[in-house]
């Protein structure tokens, strides 16, 4: 059996897309998304996205770590997903309406692609660290020295700490230069240090937003797989609205995959 897939990337994180609008891919073999997304032995990609269609949305989509389990919202993950829907044709028009495992979401295709990110309604202050949910439960932690910061032994460290257990949480350790936050993300799911983390970003910006007490802005995220932006907007109970993550996504390549582990694996269209 031979997958069709698609590589997108979308600032530093990579991503294998499979149009699965005919039910063909086995969605919860973990074995084998964890096969496809090994860096060695497989295609390679920080996790595996499925397009499906969706009754009243232009399209949904079910996103898979690279460890092969289903993951959380992906925010760029999101953003490239937006851009393959309009590839596959599944979308002719700037504006997007699709589902994803946290729920609704909106996009918008300009020269950059934008996502509505979920709202947020709690953040949970813990001295200079902040506890954010935006789709994927982040840690967001104030750090001074970003360049020499071993970010797996300490992410991970965190990460399996008994206080965010049985799911564990993301690390984000940021370091804030006026309306720029520069950034390195610890993952779960691929539990390793990722160039970009769209979601991280959006718990960034919303927790040093909290920190300041802004009502509205944008910040620019700084990460080792490039630049994002985010801008919000708080309500009066204290809720961030109108989230928008956006940034550049653009495919890689594409190819077929093959399942039979005795044969190649990877043949290049």
């Amino acid at each position: 059996m031979r997958i069709a897939f698609h590589k997108y990337q979308a600032t530093g994180n990579d991503f294998i897309m499979i149009d699965n609008r005919d039910g063909h891919f086995p969605g919860h073999h973990e074995d084998l998304i964890r096969h496809m997304c090994d860096r060695h032995f497989g295609i390679g990609a920080d996790g595996l996205i499925l397009l499906l269609n969706e009754s009243g949305y232009d399209f949904s989509m079910r996103y898979y770590n690279s460890d092969g389990k289903e993951g959380s919202m992906c925010g760029n993950g999101g953003r490239c997903a937006i851009l393959f829907a309009h590839t596959l044709k599944m979308i002719q028009k700037s504006n997007v309406f699709f589902k994803a495992i946290d729920g609704d979401h909106e996009g918008r295709m300009d020269d950059q692609i934008r996502i509505k990110m979920g709202d947020v309604h709690e953040i949970k202050q813990k001295n200079e660290a902040y506890f954010v949910d935006t789709g994927s439960p982040h840690l967001v932690m104030l750090h001074h020295d970003l360049q020499n910061l071993d970010v797996v032994a300490t992410g991970r460290a965190i990460r399996y700490d008994k206080e965010y257990q049985p799911h564990g949480t993301n690390v984000n350790f940021i370091e804030p230069e006026n309306d720029e936050i520069h950034i390195r993300t610890y993952e779960r799911g691929v539990e390793n240090e990722t160039l970009s983390c769209g979601t991280g970003s959006v718990a960034a910006a919303i927790s040093l937003a909290h920190q300041r007490q802004l009502d509205h802005g944008t910040f620019i995220i700084r990460s080792p797989g490039g630049r994002l932006s985010v801008s919000f907007e708080k309500d009066p109970e204290g809720h961030y609205k109108n989230i928008w993550l956006e940034g550049p996504a653009s495919e890689v390549f594409s190819g077929q995959y093959n399942v039979n582990p005795s044969k190649s694996k990877l043949k290049y269209l």
